[in-house]
């Protein structure tokens, strides 16, 4: 196996996604992107990171891992992307990247419907309002191919908010990139971290008290009315706070 490129070869390859792969299973453990000859020098990575050890173990075999340009000849932007593609379709479980790609909550893998919802999903009017909502965006910890409990734990908490109008709301309105994902029916709101979760923040760095909901997934009818629909109108530009209240009329 070659470990560098020459000088017309990495004219040619300009930026560029590669694999790495098991060379018996042929299973990819690795993708990344770069110019040059960056594809070689995880080989000479003395990092205790989980792709080191999967490369030394090959070696360890006497053997070299399988290394594949999976695309080239590509601008930076469109290399992003393709690495992006390749980690959601090959999936990060199955990888050593810590890491999903670029914007891969935009650009990445999503079902077909749900792309359609976000970009030409209707909006919802205030008139067609009847319910009490809390409106929380999530999205610095979506994925589009979060499981069912993922995204009910990245929705429930926990949030700095008012519990006396946290405790009014009939329904809990998931929105990622302005489009709501799930609506929730909260059955009741505790302090932060005190129902069973899966998450590990360090409750000592909060300044002020931080609240979670238990509930379920809205019947049929509500999610109908709700999931799908565009409000990201209800967001002002630039404003940080992931939540908003619409009262029902």
């Amino acid at each position: 196996m070659i470990d560098k490129f020459s000088s017309k070869t990495i004219e040619a390859l300009g930026s560029y996604v590669y694999v790495y792969s098991d060379p018996d299973t042929k299973k990819p453990f690795y993708v990344g992107k770069g110019k040059g000859n960056r594809v070689f020098q995880h080989l000479w990575d003395d990092s205790e990171s989980e792709k080191v050890q999967k490369i030394k173990e090959i070696i360890g075999r006497k053997k070299e891992p399988l290394i594949e340009i999976l695309a080239h000849g590509l601008d930076e932007d469109t290399a992003l992307k393709v690495e992006a593609a390749a980690i959601d379709l090959i999936g990060i479980n199955n990888l050593t990247n810590q890491k999903r790609g670029y914007e891969s909550s935009t650009y990445g893998k999503i079902e077909v419907s749900a792309l359609e919802s976000r970009y030409a999903g209707e909006k919802l009017e205030d008139d067609n309002i009847k319910h009490n909502l809390m409106l929380i965006r999530i999205n610095r910890v979506y994925r589009n191919d979060m499981t069912p409990y993922e995204l009910y734990e990245g929705t429930r908490g926990c949030w700095k908010l008012s519990l006396d109008s946290a405790e009014k709301v009939d329904y809990v309105l998931s929105v990622y990139d302005g489009m709501v994902v799930e609506v929730y029916k909260p059955v009741q709101w505790f302090e932060g971290l005190t129902t069973f979760t899966t998450k590990d923040d360090d409750k000592s760095q909060w300044t002020q008290p931080r609240y979670e909901f238990v509930g379920r997934i809205a019947d049929p009818k509500i999610r109908k009315k709700y999931v799908g629909k565009s409000v990201a109108e209800y967001f002002k530009k630039g404003d940080q706070n992931p939540i908003r209240y619409v009262w029902g009329k």
